[in-house]
């Protein structure tokens, strides 16, 4: 059995060559003073004994010169990094185990982006800011007994605190620096530093199951999409609809494979073709061109047929656009997911030079990247305008397009100061999910076997069945959409490292399927415990005024009360972990995410966490979503309401549009 609890080790491991068999994150820019740069270095001395000082200064000092941030590659473990099977990882605790197959998840190189970096998706989500900060967190994990809380700031481990058995054995947060310091900029002195890190929220939490997850929120976008302005029926698919969109890097290359799910025909422009080519070897991409004659013409053809199928086209999306517009083809859906939340790293190329032209300007011309990039993005504007004039839909996916546009000055916002395109949240899965409980519930089978997941994705099948019974047309249409996923994901071979599902359930679903969960470890019917958890693309966790709390409307857009009340609570109710984040999705300032996970064995006192913890997980954010006078959620809410009596939540009055319409003519006539 391998020893991951050795932390520090005792002697002075061998310097090893970087390994290029693995691809390897942006370098990040120099933003550090020579002073600054000491203290950098000084600051990742502090993990290491004194005889060692000499020689890791020199290695550390050059690491930061070479790669913007000092990784400490020399201590990267040598073995081979995957979620093992729980009984593998020799804990003093199970919910310590728990931790460690999750983090060993996150880090793989088939789920992490750049694994070597410590990086898991979107360019910059990072698990640890350095190798020495893994060896020591599962050293502690390994030793750590019940009675004691783990606490992480920034992927660093402060340490083992003395806490009760009935406290989280962890509690994380990420970036969580002042408002007035919580600009690009000083993310990035800070980073450089060691000092903080953009945990993405999903990476920091230890919680990211590979790419299954973006693709299954994709999927349930673009079938909403098409209800809501294609007039699709509720249980067709997207046969012979045509979708355009960009990114299959950073963001996990979600919408080719959720296109083919949903029965659309997807064409998806990327620029890096170490991304495109593995994609399309994954199975996630059906065909690769790097020619837009072909990739129209398959295109066209796939349509006629109303074949289910992703296009790539290795290349930029404002030549794709641009060719859209001059061939006059008008796509029936469109939007975009490239990292834009990190712009000026190489989470989006400039149009007109290759993806490693583009990665060397970032270093030798910072500001010139910075220029061309916010060029691109006008004229990206620009074609997507032209389509939506001709009948195109288009939202923001959430990853800060319509955000960095703006800002870049492109023709995207209204004389009222709105954006033109509404996000997919504000338009689509706001009032059509999360209003109404709907949103991402996961959980990992810790046993690592097939049938386990097999037999949770049937008891959760059977539960969204029975819950979709009856109820409302709008939620029997999610439920139904869950169900079918379920029943897709097995076919089309979602799961990358650990054995995990993903689906949106509601509070009610995700309450019964958790229970059930337990009650199958209780009885044997799953081997072993489960891990539960979700991500930021949530009803109550995320504060995020660009994608999900887009649709809150009474002016508390900005505000991030909910998400700390999220993180809090969960952490008094019964979570194993919990975490709160500054910044996921959509970048770094704009943002603040909570986050958790639960272990669940089977036992009474899983169940009575599952009671306290996964109902307020959820109605957190439909109490501030009813108070928002949402309608979806003030409904909801009082349905809660009356199958709890304990749950007492304060329901908005609502004023008649008259009154209202009224002291606006009194207020026009006073100017």
């Amino acid at each position: 059995m391998v020893d991951f609890g050795q932390g520090i080790p005792k002697t002075l491991p061998n310097k090893t060559p970087l390994d290029e068999t693995v691809p390897h994150a942006p370098i990040r820019p120099q933003v550090l003073s020579e002073s600054e740069k000491v203290l950098a270095v000084s600051n990742a001395l502090r993990y290491f004994p004194k005889d060692w000082h000499q020689e890791l200064a020199e290695e550390f000092l050059t690491e930061l010169k070479e790669y913007g941030h000092i990784y400490m590659y020399r201590f990267r473990p040598d073995y081979e990094m995957y979620a093992r099977p729980i009984s593998e990882y020799d804990a003093k605790t199970p919910e310590a185990a728990a931790m460690m197959l999750m983090i060993q998840n996150n880090l793989d190189p088939r789920v992490a982006q750049f694994p070597h970096e410590l990086v898991t998706y979107g360019t910059n989500g990072s698990v640890f800011q350095n190798w020495a900060q893994y060896l020591l967190t599962m050293h502690y994990l390994t030793n750590m007994e019940a009675d004691q809380t783990l606490v992480m700031y920034s992927g660093h481990p402060m340490g083992l605190f003395p806490s009760s058995k009935d406290s989280p054995t962890a509690i994380v947060t990420n970036g969580m620096v002042i408002p007035n310091y919580s600009s690009q900029v000083d993310y990035e002195r800070m980073n450089a530093l060691g000092v903080s890190q953009y945990g993405q929220m999903t990476a920091g939490s230890y919680m990211y199951i590979g790419p299954q997850g973006i693709v299954h929120g994709t999927a349930i976008t673009i079938l909403n999409a098409a209800r809501k302005f294609l007039a699709l029926e509720d249980q067709s698919n997207l046969g012979g609809v045509l979708y355009v969109t960009s990114g299959l890097g950073g963001m996990s290359g979600a919408q080719a494979k959720a296109a083919v799910i949903a029965g659309a025909v997807c064409i998806i422009a990327e620029i890096d073709p170490i991304a495109a080519n593995k994609r399309h070897q994954q199975g996630w991409l059906t065909e690769l061109y790097d020619d837009l004659e072909k990739v129209i013409s398959r295109s066209k053809q796939a349509v006629e047929k109303k074949e289910a199928i992703s296009i790539g086209y290795l290349g930029n999306i404002v030549d794709l656009l641009e060719y859209l517009v001059e061939q006059n083809i008008t796509p029936d859906l469109a939007s975009d997911q490239t990292s834009l939340h990190n712009p000026w790293l190489g989470g989006y190329m400039p149009v007109g030079m290759s993806f490693e032209n583009g990665r060397q300007m970032i270093i030798n011309d910072p500001d010139g990247f910075k220029n061309e990039v916010q060029k691109t993005l006008r004229k990206h504007v620009e074609y997507v305008n032209q389509l939506t004039d001709r009948g195109t839909i288009f939202w923001d996916y959430g990853n800060a397009f319509l955000l960095e546009s703006s800002r870049a000055g492109a023709d995207v916002v209204e004389s009222d100061g709105s954006f033109r395109y509404p996000s997919y949240v504000e338009n689509i899965m706001g009032p059509m999910c999360f209003d109404y409980g709907f949103g991402p519930f996961r959980w990992v089978c810790t046993s690592g076997t097939d049938e386990d997941l097999r037999i949770s994705d049937k008891i959760a099948t059977e539960i969204l069945s029975h819950l979709a019974e009856g109820c409302k047309p709008e939620i029997s249409t999610q439920y139904q959409d869950n169900i079918r996923w379920i029943e897709e994901a097995e076919n089309h071979d979602l799961v990358v490292g650990s054995k995990a599902r993903i689906l949106y359930a509601d509070e009610q679903g995700r309450l019964q399927i958790a229970l059930a969960f337990n009650r199958a470890i209780k009885e044997g019917k799953i081997s072993a415990p489960i891990v539960l958890g979700r991500d930021h693309h949530d009803v109550g966790g995320t504060d995020s005024p660009y994608r999900e709390t887009a649709n809150i409307r009474d002016g508390s857009m900005f505000t991030a009360d909910m998400a700390i009340h999220n993180f809090v609570g969960d952490s008094f109710r019964g979570a194993t972990w919990t975490s709160i984040h500054n910044g996921g999705g959509v970048g770094w300032g704009e943002v603040i995410n909570g986050g958790f996970g639960m272990y669940i064995d089977g036992s009474v006192e899983s169940q009575n966490s599952i009671h306290s913890m996964i109902s307020w997980d959820v109605m957190n954010g439909l109490a501030r979503r009813s108070w928002a006078r949402n309608i979806g959620a003030i409904d909801t809410v009082e349905e809660a309401g009356k199958l709890d009596p304990k749950l007492v939540v304060t329901i908005p009055n609502l004023v008649d549009q008259e009154i209202l319409s009224h002291l606006s003519e009194r207020l026009d006539d006073s100017i």
